[in-house]
C-alpha cells in the first residue's frame, strides 16, 4: 500500500468509514454534508409539475455514505428548476461538494460524438447508410465491410470489443495512466470474429464509437476533439467542458472520486481516483464536464440547434427489427414506471457516474453526477437511483 492510499485510508477511518462489502449497508463516512438547493422550482407552473424539491432532497440525504460521496444534480423542464447538491469535495478535508465542480462524464462522451457524425451527414460529407470501410479503408477489414455508419452509432455494427491490458479492477488500477491509440484498439478488435451481422443485434459498448471518432478525424481532416469543441462547445458556451486528452488528471475545480477495491485478504480499501487516464475511452468516454454545462447541451441538441432538421430524428429512432434494440444513435429508450419514454445516456468513470436524461419535450429534464464508489458496478448506484425517482415523479 503506497502512502497516499494509507494515509486515505487513515483519514477515511477517522470520519468513520467501514472496509466491507459494497453489499453490506451503508455506513457514514462522515458527518453528512446537507443537500444544498440553489434553485428552488416556483410553484404552480404551466404545462407541468414542478420538481418535487422534498423528494430530490431526500434522495440526496445522508451523504456522504459508503457507496457515494458526493452528487451534483439540476433537474428541469417547463415546471420549473431544481438544483442541488449534496457529499463532500474530498474525503480529507470533509468541505462540502462544488455544486460546479468539473466531473468525468463517461460515455456520455458518446452522445456529442454522435452529434458531430449527424452534422457531417447533414453537410454531405458522410453517408449514414454508406459502408465504414469505404472512409477508412486502411483500418475496417474486408470481414467487417457491410457496417455503415449508422449501425456505428446504434451498436449494431456487430464490432468485438478492442483489448486493453489487465483482467481485473486492480489490475486496471496498475495500467491506469496507459496511453492507448485508438487505431490500436480498432485493430485488435477487427482482428476477432464478428459478435453478429451487421444489424442483427444490439450490443452496447465503446468499439463503435472509437471508429466513429477516427471517421470524424478522416472526413475532416481534423482532431476528433477540435471537431467537438468548433462545432458544439463554443456555440454553446460550454466553458466548462473540455477533452483531456492524455493527461489523467481534471482541469479546474472538481470533486473527488474514489472507488472500493478488493484486496487478496478478502478485505477492501477505498482509494482516491480521480487522476486515472482515459484514452482507453477516447471518442467513446473521455469527456470532463459540469452538470451546468450538460444541462444546457441536452436542452440544445432536444431543441435542434445541435443536430438539425431530420436528422436529429436518428437520435429519437431505435433501430427496427433488432431484438430488445433500445439504443439510438448516441441515445437510449427508456420507459419510465409511468409510461413515458425518457430519452438518455448514461457515463461511468471510476469514481464518476453521470446521466442526462428527458423526455422528447423537454417537460422534465436531469443531468446528475454522482461519485459513486463502484461507479461500473453491475447494480445502479442507490443515491443515482432515488435521484431518478424523485426527477420523474409526477
Amino acid at each position: 500500500m503506497n502512502t497516499c492510499t494509507r494515509t486515505l485510508l487513515a483519514t477515511a477511518l477517522a470520519l468513520g468509514v467501514a472496509a466491507g462489502p459494497l453489499a453490506a449497508p451503508a455506513t457514514a463516512l462522515s458527518r453528512p454534508a446537507p443537500a444544498t438547493a440553489t434553485a428552488p422550482a416556483p410553484a404552480g407552473a404551466r404545462g407541468s409539475s414542478a420538481p418535487d424539491a422534498g423528494a430530490l432532497r431526500a434522495a440526496l440525504a445522508g451523504l456522504p455514505d459508503a457507496g457515494t460521496t458526493a452528487a451534483l444534480v439540476r433537474v428541469g423542464g417547463t415546471g420549473g428548476d431544481w438544483h442541488g447538491s449534496a457529499g463532500v469535495h474530498d474525503l480529507r478535508s470533509g468541505r462540502p461538494a462544488d455544486p460546479h465542480g468539473r466531473f468525468r462524464a463517461g460515455s456520455v462522451t458518446k452522445v456529442f460524438t454522435a452529434a458531430v457524425v449527424l452534422q457531417l451527414a447533414g453537410e454531405g460529407a458522410v453517408d449514414l447508410d454508406g459502408y465504414v470501410r469505404d472512409y477508412l479503408p486502411d483500418l475496417i477489414p474486408a470481414a467487417y465491410g457491410k457496417v455503415t455508419v449508422r449501425q456505428l452509432l446504434d451498436h449494431t455494427h456487430g464490432l468485438p470489443d478492442g483489448d486493453f491490458p489487465g483482467k481485473d479492477l486492480n489490475a486496471w488500477y496498475a495500467h491506469r495512466f496507459d496511453v492507448h491509440d485508438p487505431r490500436r484498439i480498432v485493430a485488435s478488435a477487427t482482428a476477432k470474429t464478428p459478435i453478429a451481422p451487421p444489424g442483427t443485434a444490439q450490443r452496447y459498448g465503446n468499439i463503435g464509437y472509437t471508429v466513429a471518432g477516427l471517421l470524424i478525424e478522416r472526413v475532416t481532416g481534423g482532431t476528433y476533439a477540435d471537431q467537438v469543441t468548433r462545432r458544439i462547445l463554443r456555440p454553446l458556451g460550454l466553458h466548462g467542458t473540455y477533452f483531456p486528452g492524455t493527461s489523467p488528471r481534471i482541469r479546474g475545480p472538481h470533486n473527488h472520486g474514489y472507488q472500493v477495491f478488493p484486496l487478496p485478504d478478502g478485505t477492501t480499501e477505498l482509494r482516491d481516483v480521480t487522476v486515472w487516464g482515459v484514452t482507453d475511452g477516447w471518442a467513446a468516454g473521455d469527456i470532463v464536464s459540469t452538470t451546468a454545462d450538460l444541462e444546457r447541451f441536452l436542452l440544445a441538441l432536444f431543441r435542434g440547434r445541435v443536430v438539425r432538421g431530420p436528422l436529429l430524428k436518428e437520435m429519437f429512432t431505435v433501430p427496427a427489427g433488432v431484438p430488445g434494440a433500445t439504443m439510438s444513435a448516441g441515445l437510449q429508450r427508456y420507459v419510465a414506471e409511468d409510461g413515458r419514454v425518457l430519452w438518455l445516456k448514461t457515463g461511468g468513470r471510476w469514481g464518476y457516474n453521470t446521466v442526462i436524461a428527458a423526455t422528447e419535450d423537454l417537460s422534465r429534464t436531469l443531468v446528475y453526477s454522482v461519485n459513486s464508489t463502484d461507479a461500473k458496478g453491475r447494480n445502479m448506484n442507490p443515491v443515482a437511483e432515488r435521484i431518478m425517482r424523485a426527477a420523474f415523479a409526477r
